[in-house]
């Protein structure tokens, strides 16, 4: 796990904050990070107040956000309505697998981001059209390759049942 970059502390940042981190240090330029093994960094995450309560007196959202990274412009976080549609067997089984593979190449675990990959996948029939529509959609984070292919196999293989 990252601990810091360059001094500044990362502890209880989430991982896109960190990505973002990353992708705007200069190229070029040499920086410094700090590691630490995954379980400590987790211990050094402070535990939420009883109840899950937030002490201060800002409002917090739903919980069901998204944040949208773009090339241009500030990120923004957008708010998911709920879908009155449960997701069908396959997109359960699909997601599940996404975001196994999420924790595999990537170190998290984001099922809203599973989902959307999902869903931009179960209509494509090929893994360059899969491709195509996560570089307009999510290109931000720059998925590798072998990543978008694997996450294809992926839908593919719940859409014929195979789990």
């Amino acid at each position: 796990m990252i601990e810091s970059i360059n001094g500044q502390s990362l502890i209880g940042c989430r991982h896109y904050e960190v990505a973002k981190m990353l992708k705007d240090l200069p190229k070029g330029r040499t920086f410094t990070l700090k590691l630490t093994e995954p379980r400590k960094a987790f211990d050094m995450i402070s535990q939420r107040s009883a109840g899950g309560k937030h002490s201060g007196s800002a409002q917090l959202g739903t919980g069901r956000g998204t944040l949208r990274l773009r090339a241009k412009g500030p990120a923004t976080v957008e708010e998911q309505q709920l879908s009155p549609l449960q997701p069908s067997a396959f997109e359960e089984k699909a997601i599940e697998k996404v975001d196994d593979l999420l924790e595999s190449y990537m170190g998290i675990r984001d099922t809203e981001l599973a989902a959307t990959m999902v869903e931009l996948g179960k209509d494509k029939r090929n893994p360059d059209e899969f491709a195509e529509a996560l570089d307009e959609q999510l290109g931000d984070f720059a998925f590798p390759d072998e990543f978008v292919f694997d996450v294809w196999g992926a839908i593919g293989d719940a859409k014929v049942g195979r789990y």
